[in-house]
This record gives C-alpha cells, structure tokens and sequence, in this order.
C-alpha cells in the first residue's frame, strides 16, 4: 500500500480512538516499550486487555491518525515484541497478542498494530505493578468498582484440559523425532533467536516453547510430542487422526489411523493426500491455469485447527476424509467463535479458546496463526486461486469444513479472474449461490443491488452485468430463458394456426425454452400459469383439456 492507502486503511479500520484503541505517535522504540509508567506500551496493553481487548496503533500522531512511521525499533521485532510485552504484564494472555507491521511502499514508513486479547479466565492484567483501564480514549489507574467488574464477570469457561500437568509423565515419553521438528518450526518462527535454540537442553527448550509447564510435562505435551506407546497416559482419551479415502459415490477404498505425537500425525495425513496437478482455464487465454488441488498452507492450517479446537473430553477422534474432488476434515467441539462470517470480518482476536495452552504451544512451534486469522486466510487463498470458497458445518457438536480442489463453476471463476475488487465476503456469497446453498434475504438484496445476481429465492442466477463481463451471454440467455410475454405469443401464434391444442402440447414446445434454473415441474407451472393468464384476459378459452381462441378474438 502506498502512505494514502495506508492512511485511509488506518482510518476505515481504527477510525477513533476509545475504550479498545489508543493511536500513539512512539517514533522510537527505546525506552517506549517498558519505560515512564503510565506512559509506555505495557501501560496501554494493560489497560486494553482489562477491557475488552483491542488494538494499540503505534507510528501515528496521536488524536489525528497521521502517519508518521517508526524510526528506532531499538533491538525490537514483530517476533519478540510480543514476548517483551508478555514479561512484563502480570496475568496477559499469550494467545491473541500479535503485532501486524504495515509498511507504505512509496515512503517506506512503518506501522505496528498490536493486538491485545482480552484476558480470559477473567484477571487483572498488571503493568508496572498497576492494573490499568480506559475511560473513553483516556488511560487511567483501574478503579475498584472495575476491578471488582472484572471478578465478579461472568463467563461460561471450564478447566483448560490442554494444561492438565499428567503426573506419571516423563521426557522419556516423549519421541525425539517429534522434539526435533518442533525446534525446527520454532526456530522459523522466531527467527532472532534461532542461533540460540540449538544450544538449550530438551527441557529448557519444551518450557520456553511453552509445551511444558516448569518441567512438568501436560496434555499438551504428549499430545504433540508424545511417543505412541505412551497414549495410555491420556486414558480414556485414545488421541487418533483417521485418514479416509472414498470415492466420488461414497464407498471407502482405503483408511488409515495415525497416533502420537500428532505434530507429525499431521504431516503424515498431509503427505496421504492425493494432491495432483489441476488444469483450467481462468480467462480467456490460451494456455490454461496449472494448480495443486488444495494448498498446500490450507492442508497444514485446517488438519492443525482440527488438532487447537478438537473436544479431548469428548473422547472421539479427529476425521480428514478425501473424496476425489474435495476434502472434508471434522473435530468434536462446538464452534466457539459462533459463525465463520463474524470470523472473517472481525477485527480483533477471538475471545475464547477451548485449549488456549494448546493453542499457545502450536502457536510457538509455528503450527497456527497467532491471532485466529487461519479461516480468513483460507478463504482468501482460494478466491486468489479462483477455486471454490470452503464450506463450514458447524452444527451438532462438532466442527466440519469441505476444501474443494476443482472448479464448480466457470462463470463463478471467471468472474473472480476479471473482477479483482470484489470483496471477500461478496466472493463467499456468491460462491454459495452456486452452491444452490440458503443465504439471508438481506444479503441477497444487497448482491442484488450492486447488480451481481437476478431472479427470485429460490432461483438466482447471475446478472446480465455479470455473464457479459465474464462472456456468458449465452449462458446468462439459458439461464434467463424467455419471458411471460413470449410465452404467451406462442401459444397465440400455436393456437392461430393450428386451431386448438393439449397443455402436453405446450409443454412439448415451450419446455426446452424456458429457464434452466427451473425444474420440470416449475417449468410445467408456469406454462399452465400463463395459459390461466391469457384466459383470464379473454384471449384464449378451454373445454375440458382442448384449448381454443375465444370466439371474441
């Protein structure tokens, strides 16, 4: 983004400062972060998770949003900042703080936004000593009267199994090969201290990735690392991911179970998929798109979110089940977050988490995204590969998402190709009209009004504006088929000159021209519906199943 995309972006996406965002000019990191109390960043941090989380905006004019950009990061990255914040405020959670760098490409100034989490179970989140709060835009010591709010909250949130310490449990269940990888991915996710991780112990390196808690190895920990053998410590939990290889009428070829560690289950079930080369023609170019069928960041991301959200207490097993032409993955546990399209256009972390520990812990070995923009993700990646949007069931206790790896729908694709400023969520709507799937009537007055589809619930088909910018002309005509008033002139124009005729008979020539997204039987009605009409207007007369022009005409 250039400085004025930067700005307008700033300004649609925190246009004020109040209770859950603070703009704040820092040009310099040094002494910024932990320095005059009352003042800094933990200060401000503080205060915004003891509301309801939000966001710090730093390199920009307080009170006006004027970009002026970081000069000094001091020793400062997105990577460790985080973890200079978490040292340094008493009680603030780990999962959900984040820092998104923006960068204006013309003048090179620098943003960071720092996502601060709402602290749950609820605490007082303390920097310097002191709790903070807002009050309108303004930063202030927490009162007793919101220190006691804070207390007395109440939220429906049980015992963090992913934390349980398992007692019996040793280093020695654990498998190397699975340390090995996690300090691997930890090491490409906190790249400034990559040089240092070789040189720390297994048990130092477990507690500082927070898999492990002083030592002690949790649920977590021999979730993702634990060897096979040791799963009889997580009885009755038997922790299993099922592969499940059908074809496209629903009969099983093949299947196969993977255990622990799961960290490298994952990758197993990754490696299964039989992800082949797919070819289509996005334009109208010559050469057609060559693709993979599912990317290869949306398998890791849905087989890890499968892992972060399953149920444990349930004790059932996580499903990938892979048809020819899509993929479907499903984990026990309710979706907490409630629906995908609060998901998508949400502007601040999720505020709760099954396995905030588990969470925590993939997020330090680079297995999920650190602010719960994973789904976002995945439905931006495949409207940027013209592939179909993924499907969510998060009905009946459990959470399932289809991943497509063909094209449904030409005139759906090709629309994506030639209109780049369709929105995200104008792209997730339409996709599910070509999926004949239920959408609210608001949102389909809106896709209405902005001239992307026509015709009535449930037959909407795409817009005149949408099938000759795509070059479906012919397609949109089929789709449209022909109109009442046409209609009714052929069975004048039948009548005139072959003097009578049996509905069968106008059935027989009007079927095959009216419109595709009709069935058989609303065809038929609405052939029957317009010979109705023309009587009703005195044009046409029947005598039992023969039908005549009136004698009048």
């Amino acid at each position: 983004m250039t400085k004025q995309e930067l700005q307008t972006y700033l300004q649609k996406t925190y246009p004020k400062e109040n209770e859950s965002c603070e703009w704040k000019e820092f040009k310099s990191l040094k002494n910024s972060v932990a320095g005059r109390k009352g003042e800094d960043i933990i200060s401000y941090v503080s205060a915004i998770a003891n509301m309801e989380g939000g966001n710090l905006v730093l390199g920009v004019t307080d009170k006006t949003l004027e970009i002026v950009g970081i000069d000094n990061f001091a020793d400062y990255t997105v990577e460790n900042l985080p973890h200079r914040i978490l040292g340094n405020c008493t009680n603030l959670n780990s999962e959900g703080l984040e820092v998104e760098e923006l960068i204006a490409t013309d003048t090179n100034h620098i943003v960071w936004v720092i996502h601060v989490p709402k602290h749950l179970p609820r605490k007082p989140v303390y920097a310097h000593k002191t709790a903070w709060q807002r009050k309108g835009d303004s930063l202030i010591e927490m009162t007793s009267e919101r220190e006691k709010s804070i207390l007395n909250e109440s939220i429906d949130v049980v015992e963090d199994w992913s934390a349980n310490i398992i007692p019996n449990a040793t280093i020695n269940d654990l498998s190397q090969e699975a340390i090995a990888f996690a300090r691997v991915e930890y090491k490409k996710k906190h790249g400034r201290i990559a040089h240092e991780v070789d040189e720390w112990s297994d048990e130092q390196f477990l507690d500082k990735a927070k898999l492990t808690i002083q030592g002690n190895i949790t649920n977590t920990t021999l979730l993702l690392l634990g060897k096979d053998e040791a799963s009889y410590l997580l009885l009755p939990l038997i922790p299993r991911m099922t592969w499940v290889l059908k074809d496209a009428d629903n009969i099983e070829l093949s299947y196969e179970h993977f255990g622990l560690p799961l960290l490298l289950s994952a990758k197993k079930i990754h490696d299964k998929i039989r992800n082949f080369k797919y070819r289509y023609m996005a334009d109208d170019t010559l050469f057609p798109e060559e693709v993979d069928k599912y990317d290869n960041w949306i398998l890791y991301e849905a087989l890890h979110n499968s892992i972060a959200h399953q149920d444990y207490e349930l004790v059932g097993k996580i499903n990938v089940v892979e048809f020819p032409d899509k993929l479907v993955i499903s984990n026990l546990g309710t979706f907490l977050a409630g629906d995908i399209e609060s998901v998508i256009s949400k502007d601040v972390p999720p505020e709760r988490y099954r396995n905030t520990f588990l969470c925590t812990a993939m997020v330090e070995i680079n297995m999920i995204d650190t602010i719960g923009s994973g789904i976002k993700r995945i439905f931006s990646i495949q409207k940027k590969r013209l592939f179909p949007m993924p499907d969510y069931d998060i009905d009946n206790g459990k959470v399932q998402v289809t991943i497509y790896g063909k094209i449904l729908d030409e005139r759906y694709t090709k629309l994506l190709s030639l209109d780049q400023e369709l929105s995200l969520m104008d792209v997730i709507y339409l996709d599910r009209i070509v999926k004949k799937q239920y959408l609210d009537s608001k949102i389909i007055s809106d896709l209405r009004s902005k001239r992307l589809i026509e015709g009535r619930k449930p037959n909407i088909h795409i817009s005149l504006q949408v099938a000759k910018k795509t070059g479906q002309s012919a397609e949109y005509t089929k789709l449209k088929g022909i109109d009442d008033d046409f209609v009714r002139k052929m069975i004048t124009d039948h009548l005139t000159r072959f003097i009578e005729a049996k509905r069968s008979d106008f059935e027989e020539i009007l079927i095959d021209k009216l419109p595709d997204v009709l069935d058989i039987y609303q065809k038929k009605n609405k052939i029957k519906n317009n010979l109705q009409a023309l009587k009703k207007l005195g044009i046409i007369e029947n005598q039992g199943k023969v039908w005549r022009m009136s004698k009048t005409e």
